[in-house]
């Protein structure tokens, strides 16, 4: 497990996390932070993904304004300083980003030439972006906020997309998840599945919304869908 450097498109470099299976070769997946940076959680989420036989790397999001945001959702403080960078950041550079990253993971010895990307909260509407929006071979959101703004976009997907949506979710209101889940039923490469009861960021560990039943749902398909996608 290590940090790896990459070069922004328009100028620059920011780093990322990146964990290799056991075995040293596999299938890619870009792993797409929350609003925390690359945590403690999104390193976990990228271990235990190498641990499964790929390679995950998890690019610093917010780099423009503060390399190496590590911060957690257990104090009022920590919330405040993950909003102001939400607030501040760039959804069209973050996508640059990340499909510079998804190049970097491809060329990336030990990499099958197969990328996916997975995305939570913040992490799960760039995920949505990068499906409509890149080259990625398939692409995973968990609880993305604000999809809704960016469903004229959804015609664009050609790549297996799977959204796993909380239905009691505090920052996407039942209207909008309507509109998505109307929208994106029109494409035949996208599955939805939605969790009743579910606040955000149900799938967690730890969090004050986490709830183990739909968590291990939610995974258990992103695992069978990223199994079916990404194997050469």
């Amino acid at each position: 497990m290590t940090d790896v450097t990459i070069n922004a498109a328009d100028g620059g470099t920011f780093t990322g996390y990146l964990a290799k299976p056991a075995g040293g070769t596999g299938p890619g997946i870009v792993v797409i932070q929350e609003i925390f940076g690359v945590n403690h959680v999104m390193r976990e989420i990228c271990d235990d993904l190498a641990a499964q036989g790929y390679l995950a790397l998890c690019p610093d999001l917010f780099w423009r304004q503060e390399p190496g945001i590590q911060i957690t959702d257990k104090t009022d403080e920590e919330w405040a300083k993950a909003f102001e960078l939400y607030k501040g950041f760039s959804e069209v550079k973050g996508v640059d980003d990340l499909i510079a990253a998804l190049g970097v993971l491809r060329d990336t010895e030990g990499c099958n030439g197969l990328v996916g990307t997975l995305g939570y909260c913040l992490g799960g509407k760039l995920a949505y972006l990068m499906a409509t929006r890149s080259n990625a071979d398939c692409s995973v959101s968990y609880y993305g906020v604000g999809i809704e703004k960016n469903l004229d976009e959804a015609s664009a997907i050609t790549k297996p997309y799977l959204a796993h949506i909380a239905e009691k979710d505090q920052f996407v209101p039942a209207p909008a998840q309507q509109q998505i889940r109307d929208a994106l039923s029109k494409i035949s490469c996208v599955t939805v599945h939605t969790y009743p009861g579910c606040d955000h960021a149900f799938a967690r560990v730890g969090g004050a919304h986490y709830d183990k039943q739909a968590a291990d749902l939610a995974n258990q398909r992103t695992a069978a869908f990223l199994k079916e996608h990404l194997t050469a």
